[in-house]
């Protein structure tokens, strides 16, 4: 079987079975008539964007676009220091360097709260919709930093 054939076949099983690790995966890929050296499923699933993530019911194989936001949070929550406001806007504080992922991170949600984000190397200004929802912004970016 060539490459894409085999990568979509691993797609398949990855959506359609609860796979806890790449040993299950290549048992499976086997039990449907597919011999792969562990190194090649290795360098498909790095391909893939396949990661192993701990889930509500175990460890599972996901795609990583599928569940980039809960990862990037989990790591957003330890980079942001505090998050503040004034009467125009919100500032987040973070960890030296981590400014950017956080802005990107707060992006990504494309909430109408939120007009926009510029980061430094330690500082998001977060231009909030309307001054009189800085109180609610604030209170959004906790909630999110701390969802599970």
């Amino acid at each position: 079987m060539n490459k894409p054939a085999r990568q979509l076949r691993i797609r398949e099983i990855i959506q359609q079975e609860h796979v806890e690790n790449q040993h299950d995966l290549l048992r499976l890929l086997k039990e449907k008539g597919l011999k792969v050296a562990q190194a090649t499923l290795s360098r498909d699933c790095a391909e893939l964007g396949i990661i192993r993530s701990k889930t509500h019911a175990g460890y599972r194989l996901l795609f990583a676009e599928e569940h980039s936001g809960r990862i990037i949070k989990g790591l957003v929550g330890m980079e942001v220091v505090s998050v503040a406001g004034n009467e125009t806007s919100v500032i987040v504080r973070t960890l030296p360097g981590r400014a950017h992922g956080v802005g990107s991170w707060l992006d990504q949600f494309h909430s109408p709260l939120i007009l926009g984000t510029i980061a430094g190397d330690d500082t998001v200004l977060v231009i909030p919709d309307s001054v009189e929802n800085i109180s609610v912004l604030i209170s959004y970016i906790h909630k999110n930093l701390s969802t599970n």
